[in-house]
């Protein structure tokens, strides 16, 4: 299907205040337009597609900037429809202007997400791949972009478009049965209709077991570091972060304050937040950091208790009631002043140093097991997204209904069921997806993407 839209879109498809700025303008008019503003020693025209061009962008008769374009037609572009790239110098005001001059001719500006729904909607793209490019866009480790750079080629796809096929064959073989149901014919036997159930249900749980991945790699994790003053948090923060962020001093209470940073632990993109040592005291600023530890740890979606070693463990225990329902994993700082056993805890724990980074691998791997809740040396081959894990539940439960009916020789509900999980699969790839739910989709990109 190919939907060229009516109306010609344009705006800045990168960041401001770079060193260069492209200004997109896709549709049936972005030739025309894109030869009214620039200007070069040949035009803009087939002959010369995809070559890039030096000139210059005026507003009437007014030059803007000096400006390579180019022009792709349609349907081999980003959106299938004609495309024109005009790349001037970055910056904020000089990027405008082109975009002004551009807007002055014709061209509507771009919605947020509209040059890629224009390829979902012109077959460029299926909706997982159009998902991909903001997964790609906004991913913040090696591992979330390698995953949504998979998902872009296509491997989501891959996989519900095989779930699909069987489901397809099922329900065409069910309708037939009842639309010539006095006929002898050759039917697949009951059982094997039996067993196709349960291999399409098999393979719509595999793919739900990456739901966990999709949210970790998309949202990343809240990880707070909390204990006793002077235990080390701060110098645990810097050490992870792999440079001084926090302040470190011999005297207790420092930390006023939270700090936060994104960092990366085994690939995991985390929110790494350093608190205030949690005490008694009088003190109106250092109690007000300890409220806000609190709510950190209230907030957190991994603990990492920091023990000094060279102290009495009485005194540094967190509050039970506050860490309740957390995933806690304490950090016994200054193993290298410590020579007797580690306290036996009823939460992993691992010895470190802070100071020379003894034991901060062993960390990380504790991080990474508490995370994925098994080992993960591999990068996910898809990552299911809260939407899709939605669909597919939607799925499930329809084919779990199907099998039921089955044993009754329902045909006609095995048939409602197969076209429910069809319509539930449908939706993740696009191809019966709602046109709220698009718009909900594309409306958070980026404008110019």
């Amino acid at each position: 299907m190919h939907v060229t839209g009516e109306d010609t879109i344009a705006a800045i498809a990168t960041g401001l205040g770079g060193g260069v700025a492209i200004i997109r303008i896709s549709g049936p008019d972005a030739l025309a337009i894109g030869n009214r503003v620039w200007k070069g020693r040949k035009l803009l025209s087939v002959q010369v597609a995809r070559q890039l061009l030096l000139g210059a962008v005026a507003k009437q008769d007014s030059e803007i900037d000096d400006c390579l374009a180019v022009y792709m037609p349609g349907p081999r572009s980003y959106t299938a429809e004609d495309v024109v790239e005009l790349q001037c110098h970055g910056g904020t005001f000089v990027a405008r202007a082109v975009l002004a001059a551009v807007l002055s001719e014709g061209a509507r500006h771009a919605a947020p997400g509209e040059f890629t729904k224009r390829a979902y909607l012109n077959g460029r793209l299926d909706l997982t791949q159009a998902e991909a490019v903001a997964d790609v866009i906004s991913a913040q480790s090696e591992m979330a972009l390698h995953t949504a750079h998979r998902q872009l080629q296509g491997h989501l796809r891959q996989r519900v478009a095989g779930i699909d096929g069987e489901l397809r064959e099922m329900l065409a073989e069910i309708e037939v049965r009842m639309d010539f149901v006095d006929e002898d014919l050759d039917w697949t036997a009951e059982d094997q209709l039996h067993q196709a159930l349960q291999n399409a249900e098999r393979l719509v749980r595999e793919l739900l077991l990456y739901r966990q991945e999709g949210e970790v790699l998309r949202e990343g994790i809240r990880l707070v570091l909390a204990g006793a003053p002077n235990a080390g948090k701060s110098s645990l923060l810097n050490l992870l972060l792999g440079h001084d962020r926090a302040i470190v001093t011999d005297v207790p209470g420092t930390t006023r304050d939270t700090l936060e940073e994104y960092a990366h632990i085994r690939g995991i993109p985390v929110r790494l937040i350093d608190t205030a040592g949690l005490r008694e005291t009088e003190d109106v600023v250092e109690r007000a950091g300890i409220d806000r530890s609190h709510d950190s740890i209230r907030g957190a979606q991994l603990l990492i208790w920091v023990i000094d070693l060279t102290a009495p463990l009485d005194g540094q225990q967190l509050d039970p009631a506050l860490v309740a329902g957390r995933t806690v994993i304490a950090a016994a700082n200054k193993c290298d002043l410590h020579t007797g056993e580690l306290p036996a805890l009823d939460v992993p724990i691992v010895a470190i140093s802070a100071k020379n980074g003894d034991g901060i691998e062993a960390l990380r791997d504790a991080v990474e097991a508490a995370v994925w809740a098994h080992p993960h040396d591999q990068e996910p081959d898809v990552a299911v997204s809260v939407r899709h894990a939605a669909e597919l539940d939607r799925a499930l439960l329809a084919l779990v209904d199907a099998r039921a009916v089955l044993q009754d020789a329902a045909f006609e509900l095995v048939a409602v069921n197969l076209r429910a999980a069809l319509e539930a699969m449908g939706a993740i790839t696009g191809t019966t997806a709602r046109a709220d739910i698009l718009d909900n989709i594309f409306g958070k990109f980026c404008i110019g993407k």
